[in-house]
């Protein structure tokens, strides 16, 4: 299963309206094989197969073939003097690109 920080929870808390949930995802792409994807989509907006997460009252949809490659991911919220943003912290990744949204 995925965990989000608390840094990640608080970010998402205050960023989202209460009809509006997170679907986190891996699509294919980027310049390592694989890119990371997370946006905000309306509560319901699922599909039959989706996992729904949920993490101090933020909804979060995942497929069931980005559940498999995410297990014991964890994302955070960093926010550093070059950037700010969310953080997938992957221990089943090979390799990560310079940006660190893609991986293989």
């Amino acid at each position: 299963m995925i965990v989000f920080s608390p840094t990640a929870i608080n970010r998402l808390k205050n960023t989202l309206d209460a009809a509006e949930s997170v679907r986190v995802a891996v699509v294919g792409g980027g310049c390592a094989g694989v890119s990371y994807t997370m946006n905000i989509v309306p509560v319901n907006d699922n599909d039959e197969e989706d996992m729904l997460l949920e993490f101090d009252h933020i909804k979060v949809y995942i497929d069931p073939h980005s559940a498999t490659i995410l297990e014991e991911t964890t994302i955070d919220y960093v926010e550093t003097l070059q950037s700010q943003g969310f953080v997938f912290n992957n221990p089943k990744s090979n390799a990560t690109c310079g940006c660190g949204m893609s991986f293989s």
